[in-house]
């Protein structure tokens, strides 16, 4: 069984440290836990490891976000990797500091690169985790928010945040939705 974990982020050193970048944040965990490390592949970085005995292949989409649905297709087509077996790990502006959630489907939320893998996968019903990064901002300074860094309050707990969304993307990989869903969600 073959299974693609996407962390959506920016490439480019100037995203890093963003909000927006944790997907390549927690992508990046994953590839550790899994004892293998990132080359540059067709559409971003690849990791490609075993969890299980499951074929785990993590993506780092260098598209930019507004494209991230070019990488996704391009990646389950190539390896043949059901739908099913793809989980997204994204920011979420819904979502207060930390928090995880974990959905089977979806709409976009106005979340850029899940409005691109949508309209490239022509369905919302694929797995995705959120991590919430809150929407403390001002009027029309959303852009400024998700591009900026972290406070320092955040920057402190995210080390262990990104290590229990690494847990939860690798129970996806083997224990399935269902139980990620009810062991993770909210915590």
């Amino acid at each position: 069984m073959k299974y693609l974990i996407v962390g959506l982020g920016n490439k480019g050193s100037e995203y890093e440290n963003t909000r927006h970048n944790i997907g390549f944040k927690v992508a990046e965990k994953i590839a550790d836990a899994l004892g293998t490390s990132f080359n540059t592949a067709n559409f971003g970085w690849m990791a490609e490891g075993k969890y299980k005995g499951r074929k785990v292949f993590v993506l780092k989409p260098d598209t930019y976000m507004n494209l991230s649905g070019n990488a996704v297709k391009y990646w389950m087509q190539k390896e043949n990797i059901p739908l099913e077996n793809v989980l997204i790990v994204t920011d979420d502006l819904a979502l207060p500091f930390g928090t995880l959630r974990m959905k089977g489907k979806g709409s976009d939320a106005g979340h850029n690169g899940l409005k691109s893998i949508n309209e490239m996968l022509q369905t919302q019903n694929y797995a995705r985790l959120r991590f919430g990064i809150s929407a403390d901002f001002a009027a029309g300074r959303q852009v400024d928010y998700v591009l900026g860094t972290w406070n320092e309050e955040e920057a402190e707990k995210l080390p262990e945040r990104i290590e229990t969304f690494s847990k939860a993307s690798l129970s996806f990989v083997f224990a399935g939705i269902n139980n990620t869903m009810s062991a993770f969600n909210g915590k």
